[in-house]
C-alpha cells in the first residue's frame, strides 16, 4: 500500500498534552491494548508480564544540549546540540535571525566561545572550548530541552524526572520517554517476579521532533541516530526466545536500536547509526511487545507503532485514550502492545 501523512493523522485536543510529570512516575496510567482495551496504571505493568520475559531499557542520559547567547555580530542565537562528536566538537541545529558563517564565534551562556567550523547538511558543525569534555561543558553551562509542545521553561523537577531512573549514558537530547514510568520500587518488583532486564543504547537527535516533509511517505527520508547494542543484550534476546518468552521494548528506541542490529535477519551486537524508518508491512525480527507513550499526528513514531500493532488497533486506541482523557506525549500516559503480524 502506498502510504501518506494523512493516513497517520488525527485530532488532538490541545489540553491533554502533558505540561509536567506527575507527582510519582507510577501514577501514569497505562493502556492496555491487547487482546481488548484496559484501562490500568503502570503500577499494573507486573501483571501483563510473566517469569522470564525480557525488558529492554533504553540507557541514554539527556544532555543539557540547549544554549543561548550570541554572534559576533551581536545577533541574538539558539544552540541546541544534535550529537557530540568528539571531545570537543558536536553538530547542532542554531536558530538566529541569519545563519552564522563558517569561521565565526558564537559567545555563549557568558561562559563559552565556540566557533562554527561549517555545515554538514541541516546541521553546524561546532567546537567548543578544550577546556573540559564536551558533555562537562555541557552539563555545567547547558539547559535542560524540553520538547517543543511543552510549553515552559525547564525547572527543577524536571532535571530529575525528564531523566530515566537507570540512565547512564549522556547523549541524547530528548528523553527515551516510556521508560520515564519506571521507578527503583518498580524495577525491583518485577526483578522479583523474575522478569528479565537488558539494556541497548540509542542517542535521541533533535530530528525527532523535526515534521515529516513530504506527503508520499515513499520520500521520507529518516533522520539517523546513533545505537550500541552489546554482546550481553544479543545474548539476552537469544535465551528469551529459546526458552519460548517474549522480548518487551520499553520505548520506541530500544525497538529501533534492536530493530536495526537485526537488518541482516539476526541480532548482531555493535555499534552504528540508524536511519531506520519503519511503516505498515515492516516484518519485525526481535520485539513481541512494545511499552510506549502516545505520539504526534503524523510523526514516524506513529507510523511505528501502527506497524507494530495494526493500523486500526492503534486508531481504536488512540480514539479511546482522547475519549478517556490520558495524557499524551513525553510527560503522558503509555500503552501496552503486542506484535501483529503484517
Amino acid at each position: 500500500m502506498a502510504w501518506n501523512l494523512d493516513h497517520f493523522d488525527y485530532v488532538l485536543p490541545e489540553e491533554l498534552i502533558a505540561q509536567a510529570p506527575l507527582d510519582r512516575r507510577t501514577d501514569s496510567r497505562l493502556l492496555r491494548v491487547q487482546p481488548e482495551l484496559a484501562d490500568l496504571h503502570f503500577a499494573d505493568l507486573p501483571t501483563l508480564l510473566n517469569p522470564g520475559d525480557l525488558l529492554v531499557f533504553n540507557d541514554t542520559r539527556v544532555l543539557h544540549a540547549r544554549l543561548f547567547g550570541t554572534k559576533d555580530t551581536g545577533g541574538q542565537v539558539e544552540v541546541m546540540i544534535e550529537r557530540p562528536l568528539a571531545q570537543h566538537e558536536a553538530l547542532a541545529q542554531i536558530r538566529a535571525s541569519k545563519s552564522p558563517k563558517p569561521g565565526s564565534l558564537l559567545h555563549l551562556e557568558n561562559a563559552l566561545q565556540v566557533e562554527v567550523l561549517g555545515r554538514a547538511g541541516e546541521f553546524f558543525h561546532l567546537r567548543f572550548p578544550e577546556t573540559d569534555d564536551l558533555v562537562a561543558l555541557l552539563e555545567r553551562h547547558g539547559r535542560l530541552p524540553l520538547p517543543p509542545y511543552i510549553e515552559r521553561a525547564a525547572g527543577n523537577t524536571d532535571e530529575s524526572r525528564y531523566q530515566t531512573v537507570y540512565a547512564r549514558s549522556p547523549g541524547s537530547v530528548a528523553a527515551p520517554t516510556a521508560g520515564l514510568h519506571f521507578d527503583e520500587s518498580l524495577l525491583g518488583r518485577l526483578a522479583g517476579q523474575g522478569v528479565n532486564s537488558a539494556f541497548v543504547t540509542l542517542n535521541v537527535g533533535a530530528g525527532t521532533f523535526q515534521p515529516v516533509r513530504v506527503h508520499d511517505l515513499s520520500e521520507h527520508r529518516m533522520h539517523t541516530e546513533a545505537y550500541v547494542v552489546p554482546e550481553a543484550t544479543v545474548e539476552a534476546v537469544a535465551a528469551t526466545k529459546a526458552a519460548g518468552h517474549r522480548v518487551i521494548c520499553v520505548g520506541t528506541t530500544s525497538m529501533r536500536a534492536l530493530e536495526s542490529a537485526a537488518r541482516s535477519g539476526s541480532l548482531r551486537a555493535g555499534e552504528a547509526e540508524s536511519d531506520l524508518f519503519i511503516l505498515p508491512g515492516y516484518d519485525f525480527q526481535v520485539a513481541d511487545g512494545l511499552i510506549t507513550n502516545f505520539h504526534l499526528p503524523k510523526s514516524t513514531l506513529l507510523m511505528l507503532v501502527s506497524a507494530f500493532a495494526g493500523m486500526d488497533t492503534i486508531r481504536c486506541a488512540y480514539a479511546h485514550a482522547i475519549e478517556q482523557r490520558y495524557r499524551f506525549f513525553s510527560y503522558g500516559d503509555a500503552m501496552f502492545l503486542t506484535r501483529t503480524a503484517p
